[in-house]
């Protein structure tokens, strides 16, 4: 069985949850340890609004996982000790279920994601995008300087479906998460967009980035739960 991705976004409405769910960020590694099947995973915070954004959202955290199978990502979603925590001091979690089907840089070193070479994809599927960087110190002021130009063609957009950041640490170890109608919508994106192009070649001329990392996934399901 293919491996199997998820992205969990976990939100919190008072003061209260959202302190706690800060110290999750540290304290829920111990809840990630020896879990079966499991082979990457981050526990992240997010920025505010969508796309890049130094500045925190508090109300909003995110894990990412990478499992064995889809066997083993259920087992996670129905009995683990952190989704049970999240659960009890959350307002909402959504998880998107996800196949990669393109991947290359690394994450922490690695690239965590793996293609399977037979996975079909149909017109109509929806594509998950994970564009993720760590940012050199001495690019910061002219990359931050430059986003919200590139970001400026999102909002018209009328196939992205979702976009929001995420990442370890604000300003310096940034994501962005996007669901786009299908592939076609992606690639009329990134070869019509001039602003996402000039942002592309500056990347290349600038060295912008200590790390960087590009996949896209065939989104396999979506799965929200409300108290």
């Amino acid at each position: 069985m293919s491996q199997v991705t998820c992205l969990t976004f976990v939100n919190y409405s008072n003061l209260r949850s959202k302190v706690w769910a800060f110290g999750m960020m540290q304290f829920g590694h111990k809840h990630m340890a020896d879990l079966q099947g499991l082979q990457f995973y981050k526990l992240m915070g997010s920025g505010k609004g969508d796309g890049f954004n130094p500045y925190p959202d508090w109300g909003t955290y995110s894990v990412l996982t990478v499992w064995d199978s889809q066997v083993d990502l259920e087992t996670f979603l129905a009995g683990s000790s952190l989704l049970g925590l999240y659960q009890s001091h959350a307002q909402s979690i959504t998880h998107y279920l996800l196949q990669p089907i393109k991947s290359h840089g690394k994450w922490s070193g690695v690239n965590p994601f793996v293609v399977d070479p037979e996975l079909e994809l149909a017109s109509d599927d929806k594509i998950c995008v994970i564009t993720r960087a760590t940012i050199r110190w001495s690019k910061m002021r002219k990359f931050w300087k430059y986003v919200p130009t590139s970001k400026a063609p999102l909002k018209l957009n009328k196939d992205l479906i979702y976009t929001k950041g995420i990442g370890e640490a604000p300003f310096v170890q940034m994501a962005t998460f996007s669901v786009w109608n299908n592939l076609d919508a992606i690639k009329r994106f990134a070869y019509q967009s001039k602003e996402h192009s000039t942002a592309i070649m500056m990347t290349r001329e600038l060295n912008w980035y200590k790390e960087e990392l590009f996949a896209r996934f065939k989104l396999l399901e979506r799965r929200e739960h409300v108290r």
